[in-house]
Order: C-alpha cells, then structure tokens, then sequence
C-alpha cells in the first residue's frame, strides 16, 4: 500500500468512531421529548435548556457516576447501580433510556429493582447522546 494511501486509511479508521455516533442538532431537537423532566444548566447557573426537574440535570451527565450529582430524587436501585460502578456512556445511556426498570434490573441483578423514570425512548439516542456530549464541560472540568 502506499504511504498515501496509507495515510488516508488510517484517517478514515480513527474518524469512523466518531461518526459512528449520533448527530447533535438531531439530538437536540429530540431533546425536545426529554425537557418535560430534564433540564441542562451548567455549573455556573448557564441555562442551556430550560427543563423540567423531575428528573436530574443531565449538565454534566456524560461520564457521570448513576445516582450521583446535585439531584435528591434517585431512586434506591439507581444509587445502588452507581455504587456498583455504573457510569454514564453510550452503551448504558441507550440500553436504560430504551427500557429502565428492564435495566436496572438486569443491571443490578435484582428482579424487583425500579427507576423513576417510566418514559422509554426507541429512536434518536444516539443523537440525545452526541447531543449531551456537546453541551457537557470538558474532560476534567
């Protein structure tokens, strides 16, 4: 293969990942069905979308221990999973939005484990993902 090519091949192989997640303007606009719970406002009080409290804050959320943050109404199971080690990412982002009691349970191994949130979403989570990723602080911040 030649150096060109080469080159080219590898710049397609690392940005594939990235591609491979979702959208953020799509994203964005599915957030729309979110907001009835979910706010995002950063830690300096920069309301990003304005939101219900029922739910977290999701600011920050993207590698985020499950349970934790300035949120009082988790659910046992919920703490219990960001005890075991739960951390927020793609994969257990979209497999508890599709289905959180089903899991919770799974995660936690335990068949009578509940969340409180009873909205399942089917389409767009990569999008709300690469969404939530680009309004979440830097690494480390």
């Amino acid at each position: 293969m030649r150096p060109r090519h080469l080159l080219a091949a590898l710049v397609a192989m690392i940005a594939a990942p990235a591609l491979a997640g979702g959208d953020p303007a799509a994203g964005e606009k599915s957030f729309a069905r979110c907001k009835a719970c979910h706010m995002i406002v950063a830690d300096d009080g920069t309301v990003i979308v304005k939101g219900g409290r029922t739910g977290p804050n999701l600011y920050g959320v993207v590698g985020r221990v499950a349970g934790t943050g300035d949120f009082n109404g988790y659910s046992a199971s919920m703490k219990k999973a960001g005890e075991k080690g739960l951390t927020w990412d793609l994969e257990h982002f979209t497999a508890y939005v599709s289905d959180p009691t089903g899991f919770l349970r799974s995660y936690l191994g335990d068949p009578k484990a509940r969340g409180k949130m009873t909205f399942k979403l089917d389409k767009g989570l990569e999008d709300i993902w690469a969404y939530l990723e680009s309004v979440s602080p830097p690494a480390g911040g």
